[in-house]
């Protein structure tokens, strides 16, 4: 028998590949997103799908965990947001809001959450109970919220306290339906692929190649930045909380669905409009980046420090 062919997997497919194909079709053939109807309506709906992504997302999260894995969780995901934020802020107030092409609606909506889903995967090989079981809090940072917060804090947006809370209220309510009944947890979760997909093309048919080209460098950088510093300042202090560290380098990546934080951002504050192309397609690249930088940066953290990884 011939060797099976090996599959090529694209990192974040699940939604890089809707995404791509709805910013083809927008940037050869617009006039099919303005046709009408139901199909009009998918593309300029993206507010309502994220709002739908996020219940799903919310009915995976567990509240359950040791201590151990709370405070390991909480030290990392912790460490991301004032990261994020510290730069993000930086760049608005001391840069004019322009890091070499970033903004920081991009570098906050980045390298504020985590590709939890991978972050699993890699704790598989290179973590322990206690880093495996930190997902539960990790997790917890998923959607615009901390972008809104940030900005609105820093008065760089225009975000009403009720607007912030209806962020978060779909993922409260996932998070309520996942742990306290669990038949309708499944149902969701087995949608979660689907309306990520959705999200995706809804993102890919407001982008057009142009904007993609234009965020080339700066996405790329973005990607490198949320890996490689990530790592440096997050591995020390997970390594204080008992850990071998793998677990900070692994926590260092760009969720898939924080590519829908600029359209989230321009929904509740219009002056944000003119930046949800370019930050999409550089926040697109952060993650493509991250899915590949992070394992590889992991896998380096566990050769340095191998004795601990053993002994977990």
């Amino acid at each position: 028998m011939s060797k099976g062919k090996k599959k090529f997997n694209i990192p974040g497919s699940v939604i890089i590949i809707p995404m791509f194909i709805g910013l083809l079709i927008n940037t050869f053939i617009p006039q099919v997103i303005e046709i009408g109807g139901f199909t009009t309506a998918l593309v300029k709906g993206t507010g309502p799908l994220v709002g739908a992504f996020l219940v799903v997302t919310g009915a995976g999260i567990s509240l359950k965990s040791t201590p151990k894995a709370i405070l390991r969780g909480g030290v990392m995901i912790i460490v991301k947001i004032l990261f994020a934020v510290a730069f993000g802020l930086l760049v608005a107030f001391k840069l004019n809001d322009d890091f070499l092409g970033l903004s920081s609606l991009a570098i906050i909506g980045a390298i504020s959450v985590a590709n939890n889903a991978m972050y699993a995967g890699i704790m598989t090989e290179y973590g322990d109970e206690v880093d495996r079981g930190a997902v539960g809090i990790t997790t917890m940072s998923v959607g615009p919220t901390v972008t809104m917060l940030a900005l609105t804090s820093a008065g760089i947006a225009n975000i009403g306290v009720a607007e912030i809370i209806g962020s978060i209220l779909p993922l409260v309510v996932g998070i309520i339906i996942g742990n306290f009944f669990p038949s309708l947890k499944q149902k969701l979760s087995s949608g979660g692929a689907a309306i990520t997909m959705l999200v995706g093309f809804a993102l890919g048919a407001n982008m057009s190649l142009g904007q993609i080209l234009e965020g080339g460098f700066p996405g790329i950088l973005l990607g490198v930045i949320t890996a490689v510093v990530g790592t440096i300042i997050t591995v020390p202090l997970v390594r204080m909380t008992g850990g071998s560290g793998t677990a900070g380098a692994a926590i260092s990546s760009t969720a898939a669905s924080a590519v829908a934080t600029p359209a989230a951002l321009a929904a509740t504050d219009a002056k944000f409009a003119s930046l949800v192309g370019i930050a999409t397609s550089q926040i697109t690249a952060s993650v493509i980046v991250t899915s590949l930088l992070t394992p590889f940066l992991t896998s380096l953290v566990a050769k340095r420090y191998a004795k601990d990884v053993k002994n977990k």
